[in-house]
């Protein structure tokens, strides 16, 4: 299969290249041309870029299908121009075992959408008590361990993980939060949260759990992947232990670069997320953090949830948001915020995620993937259900105006969405 995606603006974050030009894909792979191709995709007027990278997407299989199917995320995912996703390992059953990996790495395969990466339990159940078979499940096609949302409260446990995955090269993903510091917390422990009348979770539930990982990273030498960092305290924090030269990247979930704890409201569950929307200040400096590389990318956090569950009393409703189609156009409306260029916008969700997770796409050069979003950066839509492909309609931007729409997305060579 020979495929041309012709006369569009190519860019490459990962080369500084943007110019118009054309992009022969052919067996699966980006080449510098040559030959007839089989198809063409006309991209005149619109940007070409690598398919987005998004390495914190949960499809909800197995276990939760009442809340979504690994099929309408996959759709999801394409339509919001993403063509490799990293997949937490909190389904029901975890992903702590080789069998439940290949599954599910199958059936994402079967679909032929994008390409799914599983994210290994650390460990077993995601109880924090018993390390997983770590060589077995990276054998299976595990990218890195994480605890998903998962506690480990015994730091001996966490550091025989980290010593391990030291041992034979395995990324760690954690997020940081002490877990009896946020115990019943559904909220940023601030003003609003204290006029709400909700129970909140402090800031430095995050720096103290991320002082702690910082000294078992500094014992261990094992690289660790900070997930969904969300304060200005965490941020200095990481700043300085990353020019100290700890092995650490970062991400922080897109709803945070936008959103604060002032937009909760009159108790607006779709703002019910994990972590907290945190202050103003906050925001504000994990969007200056991205931009100035302190924070290596931006995730969707995608986690759908039923509507039942979203409908309940805000410290009751299920915490989380959907996100794949939403991360382009948010994460466009950051680099403008920021007056970024394209560009440096597009490689905080494509080449610097590639790099995290160790995989060659993310860039549009000869031999790479074949992987492309081709999008219209000035055309605007509204958030609503209808236009929602996800299972799950529950995001803070419903009836928001956003700008960036994907028209075509190419997985290894094959229009696998088309607008």
């Amino acid at each position: 299969m020979k495929l041309l995606v012709q006369g569009g603006r190519v860019i490459d974050p990962a080369s500084g290249r943007d110019a118009l030009g054309d992009v022969f894909i052919a067996d699966g792979k980006i080449v510098q041309g040559g030959g007839t191709p089989d198809r063409t995709v006309d991209a005149k007027g619109l940007v070409v870029a690598p398919g987005l990278i998004d390495l914190a997407a949960r499809l909800r299989e197995p276990g939760h299908e009442h809340k979504a199917t690994l099929e309408s995320e996959m759709d999801a995912a394409v339509a919001g121009g993403v063509t490799s996703l990293a997949c937490p390992p909190d389904t029901d059953p975890p992903l702590d075992e080789p069998g439940l990996v290949d599954m599910l790495r199958r059936r994402a395969k079967a679909l032929s959408r994008a390409r799914v990466y599983p994210v290994g339990a650390l460990t077993v159940k995601l109880a924090g008590k018993q390390l997983t078979e770590m060589a077995e499940l990276a054998e299976a096609g595990c990218v890195a361990f994480s605890q998903a949302n998962m506690p480990v409260s015994d730091t001996q446990v966490l550091w025989r993980a980290l010593q391990y995955a030291a041992t034979f090269g395995f990324p760690v993903w954690l997020r940081a939060e002490d877990a009896w510091l946020a115990k019943d917390g559904v909220a940023h422990d601030g003003e609003v949260a204290t006029r709400l009348g909700l129970a909140g979770i402090p800031v430095f539930a995050e720096t103290i759990a991320l002082a702690q990982l910082f000294e078992l990273v500094r014992a261990t030498g094992a690289r660790v992947h900070v997930c969904r960092i969300s304060s200005a305290a965490g941020v200095a924090m990481l700043r300085r232990a990353r020019h100290e030269g700890l092995p650490l990247t970062c991400d922080v979930g897109i709803h945070h670069l936008h959103l604060s704890d002032m937009d909760l409201g009159y108790f607006d569950s779709h703002c019910r997320l994990m972590p907290p929307l945190r202050s103003q200040r906050d925001r504000d400096a994990l969007a200056a953090a991205l931009a100035d590389g302190t924070i290596d990318c931006a995730v969707s956090d995608h986690t759908p949830v039923d509507e039942d569950r979203k409908l309940l009393p805000f410290a009751e409703a299920e915490p989380g948001a959907t996100g794949l189609e939403l991360l382009l156009p948010l994460a466009l409306r950051w680099g403008v915020e920021r007056k970024l260029s394209l560009a440096q916008t597009l490689a905080r969700i494509t080449s610097a995620p590639a790099r995290i997770l160790g995989v060659a796409s993310g860039r549009i050069e000869p031999g790479a993937p074949g992987d492309l979003m081709v999008f219209d950066p000035e055309a605007h839509w509204r958030v609503s259900p209808g236009e929602l492909r996800s299972q799950g309609r529950n995001t803070p931007f419903l009836g928001v105006e956003l700008a960036g729409r994907v028209r075509t997305t190419i997985v290894a060579g094959h229009v696998v969405f088309e607008a």
